[in-house]
């Protein structure tokens, strides 16, 4: 079996011991013994031996309540130490020797597809015109504390410090004594959140990963991208492409969560403005230091006036420009009278001077000079600009149809909700061709509808540049979009911003391409939108909704409808992938998802939702985001001038016999069965996750009901900590047997190897059962559900048994990741530390719920019962 790489199982060796260290230090050496034992019996019970496994539950129903948190937090730590060297691991690039997690150069991607006929001017086009934004969500599934992630990101420096193989030894030493410090440190911090965050908190958590991370990665990325583009086109990027922006759902996504209100989301606006304007003023300073010459063309003479160093005089009036427009900023939030007197508002405020600089140079001479630094931050004034990053606008449907309704009652005007969708239409058209204000003056709205008409003001009062889109949850009409147009506008706003509608469950997905088409045929409408129109595909409401499976197909078609919906009505689509980090909510490797689109959905631009512990994952470490931005453009590029083939009908055919066999066994279980919502709530620890102060977002949409109102990210967090995945591969067991039964299988073998939709599903499939464990999820059947709900969690075993079964059979293979075995081993490192976390969760869930009873919560089994969930989420590296 394949080991980890030697450098990676080095680092995981080398931090477990400092840990130790640390432990051994305080509480102390029979702790430390008592760790050990514990591992080992992890260790020998994973090895089959014989009695390993009672000894190791022996060992943890014993533990003293004193016991409980220092050997919950052991396990937890190594967890996230190991999830530590091995993101460094992917990144290290030490004496040419290469990582096992290689991302394929841009170069390479543009000479293949150069090979494949692409012409050259159809590959600069197509880079120089690419649209690609991340956004940044809140979603809480992010369960590291930023305290710990800021002293992780130090330990990951120390690590690449130690990759210099011309250390001398007391070099080594020092470094060495830093990490035993910071482990030290992180060891005897609280790993859990006592407090939610505040929509706010959660802002400023994505405006820290731009300022750490993105703010050096970006240039670096887009000067990479610009060689490449040179050697395959001999063209480099245009100075004013953007390929790649930054947008956030953090403070305004209030959709389901009313800690966002429009006076959170104006504080999030400022606070951008003023991390902007102190970033940049940050860059300034550096480029004065450093632009001392004299030579410079007339128009920068102008603008410096009779100096002598006119760059630094140009750059002077700038830094000062962006001292007043940070404290403009600061003097807003806090609520003080704010002197707007000589602030950077507009972006050509902050380009104009910078560019002013970098044509003055070239002008002389000194492209050496103009192509460093101040090309770096040129590039991220056009990137990230004044607004630092795009704030989107999510709000559910209904808020604005009732607002709207209001608005007509107000007017006297009749009742709009009973409208008919050709009557609202009308009424909304002939209003926006209209341009008399709407609203009464004497309008007395309700709590609700003056919350939504306050948001679009707030709206209204920013640039272009700082607004994403607004997005619209539940939307399935024309009117949907066309009421917050109309709200925009009452609100004053003076520029088209996208609106665009999310389509998440089954339904939603199948009514899709009507809906749009609908709107397309509006004229009024196709000119407002200048013939570019952004899609929303929800991933995690469908997957809950219709399983798994059902959702992936639903989610392609859809995708393809829409695409050729667009086409026919002359409209540029981007699509907005909803995804989250786990396959149950649409996750998994970003490049080959993209590359299993649909053939013509990627078409240059494209978006997509970046989430909680996902964010970190991918851009936590400068290098990190370098490899992630580099993955995602030759992905979007690739996809764009080379699709995959339209799928060939006995592939539909299958696919549709498949998901019909799958959709209708998911629903069985999980909306049929009688004890399936009991089950759920016994066998998995989803009424503590509240205590798990996450995010700002509450767990549930409604505080009543079923499975049905929870929402996506807890529903799969629950199943992954108690190792059934349910989510993930319900429906598709069924849907394998019986193709089994029926001979399908060549078939599907043939729709694996030639289609990269299917093969991609197959792969996250297998992904996810191995991640399953079913003597994992048995132990907590036993520990806690009643025995007459046990029957069902022995059934539901069963089939993911079977499940694993048919899908070795399908890839002819005799175990899961046969093909992963990086993967696979890295999973067996990890087991022997989630494994004690398992059993001590079922145990302390146990404890915890008597104790409810009783009214007589422990702190000390709470505490433990936390650190356990956010351990077992560090090992299956993600929670939701």
């Amino acid at each position: 079996m394949t080991e980890l790489h030697p450098h990676l199982r080095d680092n995981v060796r080398l931090l477990g011991e400092l840990l130790g260290e640390s432990i051994r230090h305080a509480p102390g050496e029979d702790c430390y013994n008592l760790i050990e034992e514990i591992r080992a019996a992890a260790k020998a019970d994973r090895r089959k031996e014989s009695d390993a496994g009672q000894r190791l539950l022996t060992l943890l129903r014993t533990l003293d309540d004193d016991q409980l948190l220092p050997v919950t937090r052991a396990f937890n730590q190594f967890l996230n130490l190991a999830n530590l060297a091995e993101q460094y691991h992917g990144v290290r690039r030490n004496q040419g020797h290469a990582s096992d997690l290689i991302v394929e150069s841009l170069s390479d991607v543009f000479e293949r597809l150069l090979q494949q006929g692409v012409s050259k001017e159809k590959l600069h086009h197509t880079v120089a015109n690419l649209g690609i934004e991340f956004v940044l969500t809140a979603h809480p599934t992010e369960v590291t504390r930023r305290t710990l992630i800021l002293k992780y990101d130090e330990i990951s420096h120390c690590l690449g410090q130690l990759d210099h193989e011309d250390l001398l030894p007391a070099e080594r030493d020092e470094i060495h004594n830093r990490l035993q410090q910071l482990i030290t440190e992180a060891w005897h911090t609280d790993e859990i959140r006592h407090e939610r965050p505040t929509a706010v908190d959660e802002a400023k958590w994505g405006f820290a990963v731009i300022e750490n991370s993105l703010w050096q990665a970006l240039p670096r990325f887009l000067r990479s991208l610009d060689q490449a583009l040179i050697q395959a086109t001999g063209e480099g990027l245009p100075l004013h492409a953007t390929p790649l922006r930054i947008a956030s759902w953090m403070g305004g996504d209030r959709d389901g969560n009313p800690n966002v209100t429009h006076q959170v989301s104006q504080r999030v606006f400022l606070l951008s403005r003023w991390m902007a304007a102190d970033l940049f003023l940050r860059d300034v300073q550096v480029l004065r230091a450093e632009l001392s010459m004299w030579q410079a063309d007339d128009a920068l003479r102008a603008a410096a006036g009779d100096a002598r160093e006119p760059y630094r005089a140009v750059l002077g009036q700038l830094r000062d420009h962006l001292q007043k427009t940070r404290d403009w900023a600061e003097a807003s939030m806090n609520g003080e009278a704010a002197d707007a007197t000589d602030i950077l508002f507009e972006n050509e405020d902050l380009i104009a001077p910078l560019q002013l600089c970098y044509d003055s140079l070239l002008h002389c001479g000194l492209s050496g000079i103009a192509n460093g630094l101040l090309l770096d931050t040129l590039r991220r004034a056009y990137s990230f600009g004044l607004p630092l990053l795009k704030l989107d606008i999510r709000q559910e449907a209904a808020r604005h149809a009732e607002a709207v309704g209001e608005i007509v009652a107000a007017l006297g005007l009749g009742d709009y909700l009973s409208w008919s969708e050709d009557e609202r239409q009308r009424f909304l058209i002939t209003e926006l061709s209209n341009r008399r204000p709407l609203i009464p003056r004497d309008f007395e709205p309700s709590d609700n509808v003056r919350e939504v008409l306050a948001t679009c003001r707030v709206v209204a009062g920013q640039t272009p540049e700082g607004l994403g889109s607004y997005v619209i949850s539940m939307a399935s009409t024309p009117s949907d979009v066309l009421n917050v147009i109309l709200l925009l506008r009452e609100s004053g706003m003076r520029h088209p911003m996208r609106v665009v509608p999310l389509f998440e469950t089954l339904a939603d997905l199948e009514g899709a391409p009507d809906a749009m088409r609908a709107l397309y045929d509006i004229d009024w409408y196709r000119n407002y939108c200048a013939c570019h129109q952004e899609v929303m595909i929800g991933y995690s409401d469908s997957a809950k909704d219709a399983g798994q499976m059902m959702a992936a197909w639903a989610q392609y078609q859809a995708q393809e409808a829409l695409t050729e919906v667009a086409s026919q009505s002359g409209i540029h689509l981007t699509l907005f992938h909803g995804r989250g980090g786990t396959v149950g909510r649409g996750g998994g490797p970003a490049n080959r998802a993209i590359l299993s689109q649909p053939p013509g959905s990627v078409n240059g631009t494209f978006r997509i939702t970046e989430q909680g512990e996902m964010i970190r994952f991918k851009f936590g470490l400068p290098r990190l985001a370098e490899q992630s931005l580099t993955l995602y453009t030759s992905a979007v590029v690739e996809a764009t001038l080379s699709p995959p083939p339209a799928p060939r009908p006995q592939w539909r055919e299958m696919m549709n016999s498949l998901s019909r066999r799958a959709l209708a066994a998911y629903r069985d279980v999980v909306r049929e069965h009688p004890d399936f919502v009991t089950y759920f709530r016994q066998a998995t620890p989803e009424q503590a996750l509240g205590k798990l102060a996450l995010g700002s977002r509450p767990a549930k949409r409604k505080a009543s009901g079923g499975v049905e109102s929870l929402r996506a990210i807890p529903w799969i967090f629950a199943w992954t900590q108690m190792r059934l995945m349910l989510p993930s591969w319900l429906g598709s067991d069924v849907a394998l047997e019986e193709a089994a039964e029926q001979g399908q299988f060549p078939l599907m073998r043939e729709m694996m190897a030639q289609w990269p939709f299917f093969r991609t599903y197959v792969d996250m499939l297998e992904m996810v059962l191995a991640k399953a464990d079913l003597r994992i999820a048995s132990y907590y059947d036993s520990t806690l559900v009643e025995p007459q709900y046990q029957p069902l969690g022995e059934a539901l075993r069963a089939r993911l048994a079977g499940c694993i079964r048919h899908l070795n059979e399908l890839k002819q293979q005799d175990r899961l990741l046969r093909d992963e075995p990086v993967f696979a081993h890295s999973m067996r490192v990890r087991n022997p530390y989630t494994d004690p976390l398992h059993y001590l969760q079922a145990e302390l869930l146990r404890r915890d719920r008597e104790a409810e009873g009783t009214g007589q919560v422990q702190e000390l089994v709470e505490r433990a019962l936390k650190v356990t969930m956010a351990g077992i989420a560090a090992g299956m590296r993600n929670t939701g």
